[in-house]
């Protein structure tokens, strides 16, 4: 019996700067960088995930940093902000923590089922949220970062994506992959998959006269959603196909296996298994410390290693 879709698994974006990319998810938003590795596609970049302490799927934000280059724009066809759950207690922690860090912000504003939001932009202007919420603290953040255990990022809350007409995006997320409409307020139209609640949250903006977006640094990838294995992957590789998307062959991402495809607005969508993880080729208490490749990579590692910039991760005192 199938399993099927249980929420977010990782949201990719496009960076510049390796070492700001690294200073500001890991020393300021004090998520923890769970594996170094490349770009599988284009081995000459890093690719980086953050997450909570074991990199639970529903936890990974993950980035190219392509260093100096052209700036991508965000619109509609793309994912637009990210959105990452705090507990309600942690609001004011968190906006005195932007400020120290001379972020700009805007809020805490609150939005419906009285949750509290603040909104800001990293170093290469992804939008990001902060929303404060009751039943947070369920799921652990990072324990041993920067930002004490009680005030850490609990993975996330959702994500939204903007495009021209909602019915076509509408009808897949519904009819085929098990998505929800828990409410509309205008052009926002929110859904949610699998048990629920955050994690599970997709808003989908639409403006029919809304510019469309240009995929480079600043600007999001792509969205993964959860599968149970490979095998439930397979099985949604050919659903949708059935439903009429272009979907890839099935690729070995090394920490889970994954498919990809657009829907029907032109967001780029991926399917990930939860298996094996990111603890497949480091212990737990060394995960994101060296540079992780795959097996196919490892005879190319000395040329590998020349071609990307150095990094170090922000110095956590008293840890």
């Amino acid at each position: 019996m199938s399993q099927g879709i249980f929420g977010l698994h990782h949201i990719t974006a496009m960076s510049g700067m390796a070492q700001k990319n690294v200073d500001f998810y890991v020393g300021v938003l004090g998520l923890r960088m769970v594996k170094k590795t490349v770009n599988f596609d284009a081995p000459d970049v890093y690719h980086f995930y953050y997450g909570d302490t074991v990199g639970s799927p529903g936890t990974i934000m993950t980035f190219f940093p392509f260093g100096e280059g052209p700036r991508g724009n965000s619109g509609a066809d793309q994912a637009t902000v990210t959105s990452f759950s705090i507990r309600k207690e942690s609001l004011a922690f968190w906006t005195e923590r932007l400020k120290a860090h001379g972020i700009s912000f805007s809020g805490p504003e609150e939005r419906s089922n009285q949750r509290q939001v603040i909104t800001f932009r990293d170093p290469d202007g992804i939008a990001l949220e902060l929303v404060a919420h009751e039943g947070a603290e369920s799921r652990p953040g990072w324990q041993n970062g920067p930002v004490p255990s009680e005030h850490a990022i609990r993975g996330f809350y959702g994500v939204t994506i903007k495009v021209r007409n909602h019915e076509q995006t509408s009808a897949l997320l519904t009819d085929v992959m098990g998505f929800r409409l828990l409410e509309q307020k205008g052009e926002r139209y929110r859904y949610e998959v699998g048990e629920g609640g955050p994690g599970t949250i997709i808003d989908v903006i639409s403006q029919e006269d809304a510019r469309y977006g240009r995929n480079s640094i600043g600007t999001i990838h792509h969205i993964a959603w959860r599968v149970a294995n490979e095998d439930e992957l397979r099985r949604w590789q050919s659903k949708l196909m059935g439903a009429g998307m272009h979907v890839t062959e099935v690729k070995d991402r090394n920490y889970f296996k994954s498919v990809y495809f657009r829907e029907p607005g032109g967001v780029l969508f991926e399917l990930a298994s939860d298996p094996p993880g990111f603890a497949i080729d480091e212990s737990v208490e060394n995960l994101g410390t060296d540079l992780k490749l795959p097996e196919w990579f490892e005879p190319n590692r000395s040329a590998m290693e020349s071609q990307l910039p150095p990094i170090h991760l922000p110095v956590i005192e008293g840890k």
